[in-house]
């Protein structure tokens, strides 16, 4: 009988690496990966919804994360392996999985500090790019700042798994 499957959340703020870190983890453990940024523009560009990609985060969230849950739940009781990456994870995602689900769900959320981002901002905007390509990008050192700051208030008043990158940039998933 197959082992239970392992399912990573990665989650986090703009320009930190989701879909980077998502890649390494599928060339190290040849889990596919699943980016929420590919399944919006889909049923975006599909006329599936009126959501645009500018609109409110919380809106594409509200309305991207049900379908990702169930995604979830599809390949865990398929006994499959997954990664999930993008910023439409809400910080209480744990209320939307029974007790055997959660079980198989690893939780990542990535976060820069404040020093991080000012003196490492030039590699940041560099590396912007560095998987897929943004179409429009609002990478500012004011918008990274506050973005950050806001993702660390919530990863702490949700009191999820966050890894602050603070001196490099050392991230990686060991299953």
């Amino acid at each position: 009988m197959k082992e239970k499957s392992t399912v990573i959340l990665i989650m986090g703020a703009s320009h930190t690496g989701k879909t980077a870190l998502a890649q390494r983890l599928l060339e190290k453990y040849k889990y596919p990966y699943l980016s929420i940024d590919h399944l919006k523009m889909g049923l975006i560009r599909s006329g599936n919804t009126l959501l645009t990609p500018m609109s409110d985060d919380a809106d594409l969230t509200a309305y991207l994360w049900p379908i990702v849950c169930e995604m979830i739940k599809t390949a865990i009781e398929n006994r499959q392996n997954l990664i999930v990456e993008g910023c439409y994870i809400p910080f209480d995602w744990q209320n939307y999985f029974e007790e055997e689900y959660l079980e198989c769900i690893r939780y990542c959320c990535l976060v820069m500090s404040e020093k991080y981002i000012r003196n490492h901002f030039d590699d940041i905007k560099r590396y912007a790019n560095v998987v897929e390509n943004r179409l429009e990008d609002d990478c500012t050192p004011e918008n990274v700042l506050e973005d950050n700051a806001n993702v660390l208030k919530l990863a702490k008043l949700y009191n999820v798994n966050y890894v602050l990158i603070d001196d490099k940039y050392e991230v990686d998933i060991n299953l």
